[in-house]
Formats: structure tokens, sequence, C-alpha cells
């Protein structure tokens, strides 16, 4: 891979002690090169902070760099990492989240512009959601699957875990919002296409999630996403957006009044089904 440029990986952890070492190892068996990790713990407390340092090695054939902050959240963690990454793209992933072998691979296959309008500033991949045994993760793995089917190439949204940028196109619009509470990835999504930019889906570029498992934890996340695409619909209405509209939220694509939609879904309690 002789004139690759670098891509810098990036990931942060805050009391995940238990998916450290499965997300590392799948992150160190990238086949692209050049590569290097940069990791940041968001001021764990279950032993996460002791669990990553051992994976700390700059001197490897992947260099891995460790980072620690007190708890800021996920957007100032990512910030940091971004701070210390050295590549021509960015990518992000969730410590829960195990990228296939050739996830940069295929990030960085559909980097490359098809006409001369693109300006291609992010590429983002396929999340896959594994099932354990209860209905929840059936659901939410079947419910993700359906959302990825008919997602076109020019898309809103590059997502959390699985998604690269073009640093110094996220380094122009101020990277990620520290004060932005959850749904941050669309945020900077809608900001970077504000800036002229194209963001790409690699259909081919997956990773697998772990299950998202019990009814409690479900909803709470739903809960979270719900309040986080109020915001989103409030600060970029359809009339300020350019780009395409957002092909993440389904039911918006079906001629629903959006702001009215996400406000019932709040009231009586339903979840919305997003791509996470």
């Amino acid at each position: 891979m002789s004139g690759n440029p670098l891509i810098s990986i990036t990931v942060c952890v805050r009391d995940g002690v238990q998916w450290i070492d499965g997300c590392l190892e799948s992150l160190t068996n990238q086949t692209y090169r050049p590569l290097e990790i940069i990791a940041v713990d968001d001021g764990s407390t279950d032993g996460s902070t002791e669990q990553l340092q051992k994976w700390h090695n700059p001197e490897s054939e992947i260099p891995i760099f460790v980072y620690r902050q007190d708890a800021q959240g996920l957007s100032a963690g990512r910030n940091l990492a971004v701070g210390h990454a050295k590549g021509e793209w960015v990518a992000i992933t969730d410590i829960d989240v195990r990228p296939t072998q050739n996830w940069i691979t295929n990030l960085y296959e559909k980097s490359e512009p098809i006409d001369s309008d693109e300006v291609v500033v992010a590429v983002t991949g396929r999340t896959i959601f594994e099932r354990s045994d209860d209905l929840v993760s059936l659901l939410r793995s079947v419910d993700i699957e359906s959302k990825y089917r008919s997602r076109p190439r020019r898309t809103s949204l590059a997502n959390g875990p699985c998604s690269m940028f073009h640093s110094k196109s996220l380094d122009e619009i101020g990277g990620f919002d520290p004060d932005w509470y959850h749904a941050e990835d669309m945020e900077v999504s809608l900001k970077l296409i504000a800036n002229g930019g194209t963001i790409v889906y690699a259909p081919e570029a997956v990773v697998a999630h772990v299950p998202e498992s019990g009814r409690t934890r479900f909803l709470d996340k739903r809960s979270r996403d719900a309040r986080a695409h109020v915001r989103i619909i409030r600060k970029y209405p359809k009339r300020r957006r350019p780009g395409p509209d957002f092909d993440f939220i389904g039911s918006f694509n079906n001629g629903l009044n959006s702001s009215t939609f996400v406000d019932n879904r709040i009231r009586y309690g339903a979840t919305i089904s997003v791509f996470d």
C-alpha cells in the first residue's frame, strides 16, 4: 500500500473495560497501511484506564497512543484524539464496536470523488448489530439492517461507530461540539455539508456492534435519540440545510412533518428508528 496516506483511527471509552480488548484487537487487525490508533479514556472508574494503558505502544508497527482526560464527554474525547492525530484522514469508532478487517480499506476506496462537483469530506460505513437471545437485540438488529438497505451513496450522516473524516475539513468546522448532547455525529455531518462537503456511504465498510440488550437500556437510548433529533430539526430546519435530506430517520421521508413527528414520539413514549 505504498503511497497511501496515513489514516488515524480514534476511539473513546468511559467505563467500558469489558469491551476494550475486543475493540483494540479488531483495530490492530486492519489490513490498511499506514495506520495509527489513538485511544482516549474519558474519566473511567471501572478499570478501563489501566486496561487501555496496556495497549499503549508508540513503537509498534501500528503505533497505539493512549490519552486520558477527566470525564468531559464523547465529543471532547474525540476532539482530544483528533488533536493528536497525524493522519490525512481520521476514522472514528466506538469501544463496543468490532470493525471488520477491511473496514478502513473500504472506507478509503470510496474517498475519491466521482465527479467535479464532489468534495468528499467524510466516508461512512455500515453498522451491523449483533444479536443475543432476547427480543430487544433482535428488534434492534433487524431495524438497523432495514435502514441501511435503501441508503443512497450521498448521505447526510457520517455515523459515529463507522466513519472517516478528512482531517483538514473536520478542523475547518471546529471539530465536534463538546456541548452537543448525543447525536454529535449528526451535528458535525450537517456542518461539513453546509461547508460544501460531500459525505459518501460505503456499504462494504462494516463494523459489528455488540448486542444491545435489555428493555430499559433500549428505551433510555431511544429517548436520548429522540431529544437529540428534536435539537437537530430545530437547529437545522430543512430550509437551511443544503445537500441530501435526512436518510437516517426513515419516517421523515414519508411526508410527515419532522418536528411534529418527533414531538409526538416523545409525548407517547415511543422510539425513533435511526442509525447508530
